[in-house]
């Protein structure tokens, strides 16, 4: 029996590590000015940072159905303490480049912690129960944008870096209590491990839209987050990190809808979720073009992109926990290394896309993105619908 209080852990264990890997965000300015170098420059931290996180999950995702589940949680905790550490001691931006990697690569908990909840739910639980763990998740990615502006402009960034290596302390004692141990369900060697991934993408026709869906989706919100300090630094007010980090409280609305999503997707189609999400982010990324030149017109779009990007995220997880029981974490790998590397790209898009064209480029780039999305998820719906007239 899955104890809420056990699920509630389980979603702050999630927001509090993933947000090591967007702390970064709104500090580019604060990073450039500390390291005498151009905007240019310091974009590759968030980039790689994402990189890790992807490299990350391919590498420890896939041992969650190999090891006990506890333990390897805790062991990743403490490396991302050492992590952050490093980052907070650079001494140059190159320096921060590859902290910045390695953190992605050691903040992958809220990836284990995702499956090991569905695993412990029960079937008619399981999106609801995702959705409050992804919710907090969000919640994490979110506001560790709000958090780290603000401790970047009345502190510094290092600080923010100390402040989060204590947090990898404190879970690292608090889940070796609260966690129930998890046992594998994988017998093999790593090889065979990794070999399983190949056959089921090759065998989960679901698998790989929702997984080529989420990283188009993740790549158009990422294009956004990645440019925001730049955008309302170049607005007249010359807005600083602090601004561009409040806009994740903005954000926090579409996290309070991750629950509902879950819900959604359990007593309706998760697909049509999903679709509808994609929908979202086009429209916020015409709220952008249209109404982005202020904070309130920002906000407007914020708050569809998150809306989006959450309950796509949610429906998209539904539908992949649903496939194979004694695979999730194999499932979740495929479907979240992908998606990082949407983000990864989309970082790097955004801010090509902010040096040559400013925002209206990084706009258009996010509106093509979000349309991909949905092109995927029609061209699937097409080939169910054949399979099923075939049968």
């Amino acid at each position: 029996m899955l104890r809420k209080s056990t699920v509630w852990i389980m979603a702050i264990t999630g927001g509090v590590v993933v947000a090591n890997n967007y702390y970064n965000q709104p500090l580019l300015v604060e990073f450039a000015r500390t390291f005498g170098v151009t905007e240019k420059s310091v974009g590759p931290v968030a980039a790689l940072t994402q990189f890790g996180y992807a490299f990350g999950m391919l590498v420890f995702l896939p041992l969650s159905d190999m090891l006990e589940r506890r333990m390897l949680i805790r062991l990743l905790l403490l490396a991302s303490t050492c992590a952050l550490v490093a980052t907070a001691l650079a001494p140059s931006i190159h320096w921060l480049i590859i902290a910045g990697f390695v953190v992605g690569f050691t903040s992958v908990v809220p990836q284990l912690v995702t499956p090991f909840v569905a695993q412990l739910a029960e079937p008619k639980d399981r999106g609801a129960v995702v959705g409050i763990v992804m919710g907090g998740l969000l919640t994490g990615i979110l506001l560790s944008r709000t958090i780290a502006g603000f401790v970047g402009a009345h502190f510094s960034w290092q600080t923010m870096y100390w402040i989060a290596a204590g947090l990898m302390i404190v879970l690292f004692f608090a889940l070796g209590r609260a966690l129930p141990k998890g046992p594998p369900t994988f017998h093999g060697n790593y090889k065979s491990l990794l070999q399983s991934m190949l056959e089921l993408i090759r065998t989960q026709p679901v698998l790989r839209e929702t997984s080529l869906v989420a990283a188009l989706q993740f790549a158009a919100f990422s294009a956004f987050w990645t440019t925001l300090v730049f955008h309302v630094h170049s607005l007249p007010q010359a807005y600083g990190s602090d601004v561009a980090g409040m806009f994740g409280i903005v954000g926090v609305i579409g996290a309070i809808a991750a629950p509902y999503a879950g819900k959604l997707s359990d007593s309706k189609s998760p697909r049509l979720t999903v679709m509808l999400s994609s929908i979202a982010f086009v429209v916020a990324y015409v709220a952008f073009g249209a109404i982005g030149y202020s904070l309130v017109g920002l906000a407007v779009g914020v708050v569809l992109l998150d809306l989006g990007m959450q309950s796509g995220h949610v429906s998209n997880m539904t539908r992949n926990f649903a496939l194979k029981s004694e695979a999730l974490g194999r499932l979740n790998t495929v479907y979240n290394v992908t998606r990082f590397l949407g983000g990864g790209i989309g970082s790097l898009i955004g801010n090509i896309a902010w040096i040559h064209w400013h925002w209206l480029g990084v706009c258009v780039m996010g509106g093509v993105l979000s349309l991909l999305a949905i092109a995927v998820q029609m061209y699937y719906g097409r080939r169910y619908a054949v399979v099923q007239m075939a049968h």
